[in-house]
């Protein structure tokens, strides 16, 4: 149910949003008074949040430079809230550097932060997973410790990019990796314990790293990216976003072609979501002024769909999409899979 049309706890949201509400922004990228990267999207009512690192390296940088995670929200998708960050490595007692990409997911009225960073272990990056009360915390270690590291048997390559999916019946899978190295995994209902192998995907067709999980019309939906010059960039510096279909959240995948072209910096990391019956996709670029491929910062454009169920190409855009503002059906608040069970269909 990675229906990340999550329609949850529309009343404390807003209240959250109203509260700290500073100026609002405008067209791509949506962000330009700092740097941000590795944005995850998540619907919470009639709110869209994105969650994403910080970029701070210095300009003609060659090396990341990230020690946050901020929020920002949108009730029309079009101006957005900066909250600041609300998680950093410093959340994680056991961790010493690299704030990388990261994904939040509800479940038992909770919010699980899951976090790329450095654990100071014998392998370079480790997943992490912070807990909150809301979309904005505060974020708490919920672990103490790493939830995916090296040791962790059959891990990827570079254990980061977390992205978890929770089906209809409550069951929730964390997928990571890159390296070409996809990784996947059950999680306990607790969302803080792996629940049995970690397990390779098959079919991700050239595999990089940035998995994303979504749902629609019964049709799992996992969107990666690629560096592959076959269709999709014109260097393997670079990297597009690809995705695969399949009737399983363990696949079997079938890959259905580029969804997100290349773009101006030479990561791309990508999520897609449903927010008030328009399906959209935030993923970041260099384009705000002085940026660069470590400073980079969040854009957002439509998701189309064709009558088969595949994805249209995304048209990148300076604009960003048109305000939204069509309400949408709130569900019980909290819990994706207590909503499902009051609507199925839903949409991630």
């Amino acid at each position: 149910m990675r229906t990340r049309s999550r329609v949850l706890g529309l009343g404390a949201a807003l209240a959250l949003v109203t509260a700290l509400a500073p100026p609002a922004l405008a067209a791509n990228p949506i962000v330009t008074g700092h740097y941000t990267a590795d944005p995850a999207p998540l619907v919470v009512g009639n709110t869209m949040y994105v969650y994403a690192g910080r970029d701070e390296a210095p300009a003609g940088s060659s090396n990341f430079l990230m020690r946050e995670w901020r929020v920002l929200s949108s009730t029309d998708a079009a101006n957005w809230t900066d909250h600041g960050a609300k998680a950093t490595i410093a959340t994680f007692p056991w961790a010493g550097a690299d704030a990388w990409a990261s994904e939040v997911e509800p479940r038992n009225g909770k919010y699980y932060w899951y976090t790329s960073v450095n654990g100071r272990g014998a392998g370079w990056m480790d997943i992490g997973v912070a807990v909150g009360d809301s979309p904005l915390g505060p974020f708490r270690d919920a672990k103490g410790g790493p939830l995916v590291s090296d040791s962790t048997p059959n891990s990827s390559g570079l254990n980061i990019d977390p992205t978890v999916f929770t089906d209809d019946n409550g069951q929730a899978y964390l997928y990571w990796g890159s390296y070409w190295a996809p990784r996947m995994a059950k999680l306990k209902s607790n969302m803080i314990e792996l629940d049995g192998p970690v397990t390779t995907p098959v079919g991700l067709a050239n595999f990089w790293e940035a998995p994303w999980m979504f749902k629609r019309n019964n049709l799992y939906y996992m969107v990666y990216a690629a560096n592959d010059t076959n269709g999709c960039v014109t260097s393997s510096s670079y990297a597009c976003q690809r995705y695969a279909t399949a009737t399983s959240p363990t696949g079997p995948w079938t890959h259905r072609g580029v969804l997100l072209g290349q773009v101006s910096s030479t990561t791309n990391h990508a999520g897609i979501v449903q927010f008030k019956n328009q399906w959209y996709i935030v993923y970041h670029n260099a384009n705000a002024p002085g940026g660069g491929n470590f400073r980079r910062s969040v854009a957002v454009d439509l998701v189309n769909f064709n009558a088969d169920g595949t994805i249209q190409r995304v048209v990148q855009t300076s604009t960003g999409p048109p305000p939204n503002n069509s309400l949408a059906k709130v569900l019980s608040g909290g819990d994706p899979f207590q909503d499902n069970q009051i609507q199925q269909g839903s949409t991630r």
